[in-house]
């Protein structure tokens, strides 16, 4: 099982999980060149426009056709913009939970392979199997996820205010996490968003700050764990350096090994062997 990211931040989020033989003909490095080999890829949420997700898939060597779907976390702009559009394009099927799906209604309207999850029950997309979580957010009906392909599990979280007792149980032992850390508390509440917007995303309802993030990740089960990544952090309110150091004094490691998904270039692939 791989995984990489298209972008991560307030301007637009997706992350992409494949599972399957990513060459196996020689010379060649997609599944349209090989007919006997079967791969499944997976893209969680979309917030980018539809030219410009092509490009960020193509950086990636994987074409819109390739998908196997889109599952969606929530119904925020950054994370949804794009997903009916591309849908509709490729005529691809989208999983997401009825509250978001009834926020979305227009957007969504005419596409016909529309799947709402139950937050609590896993389901499976061809090789993938995947295990929606609910997460206290300002969403209708908010979700993060795990991927797992029998062997491996990848987990997910963004777009939470605090923890809970079944976020932790979910993720503990991984064997890989990208995490949300989207701001540092200073930088937030000495900058210059105004108050109510300091307190959306500062509250129990918004995003984890750092130090919330490493709180967590501590708490966690990780022996398992092979790749660690710092996502969703805010350009004004965050900086790379500090929410790689909140993280790596949490797991006990070395600064380098912990990776940051970034809003320009996300993070190329990962292998989780």
């Amino acid at each position: 099982m791989r995984f990489a990211s298209l972008g991560s931040g307030s301007e637009g989020n997706s992350l992409l999980v494949a599972v399957g033989t990513k060459s196996a003909c020689p010379g060649t490095s997609t599944k349209s060149s090989c007919p006997g080999t079967r791969q499944t890829h997976v893209l969680m949420d979309c917030g980018f426009g539809l030219k410009d997700t092509v490009s960020r898939l193509a950086r990636l060597g994987v074409s819109p056709d390739q998908l196997s779907g889109i599952v969606v976390t929530h119904e925020h702009g950054d994370h949804v913009s794009g997903v009916a559009r591309l849908a509709r394009k490729y005529n691809l099927p989208v999983w997401l939970t009825h509250g978001t799906l009834r926020n979305q209604l227009a957007a969504f309207a005419g596409l016909v392979n529309i799947q709402e999850i139950d937050p609590h029950r896993a389901f499976a997309i061809g090789d993938i199997e995947i295990t929606p979580y609910p997460v206290p957010h300002d969403a209708a009906e908010p979700v993060q996820f795990v991927f797992s392909d029998g062997a491996r599990r990848l987990g997910v979280l963004t777009d939470t205010g605090c923890s809970t007792a079944h976020i932790e149980q979910t993720l503990s032992g991984c064997h890989a996490l990208v995490l949300e850390c989207n701001h540092d508390t200073e930088m937030l509440m000495n900058g210059d968003y105004p108050y109510s917007l300091k307190q959306r995303v500062g509250g129990r309802f918004g995003h984890l700050n750092n130090q919330e993030s490493a709180g967590i990740l501590a708490r966690l089960d990780v022996s398992r764990l092979q790749h660690l990544i710092a996502a969703h952090l805010s350009r004004k309110n965050n900086t790379p350096e500090l929410a790689v150091r909140a993280l790596s004094v949490a797991v006990g490691c070395e600064e380098s090994w912990v990776g940051v998904a970034t809003q320009q270039d996300g993070f190329a692939w990962r292998e989780i062997s």
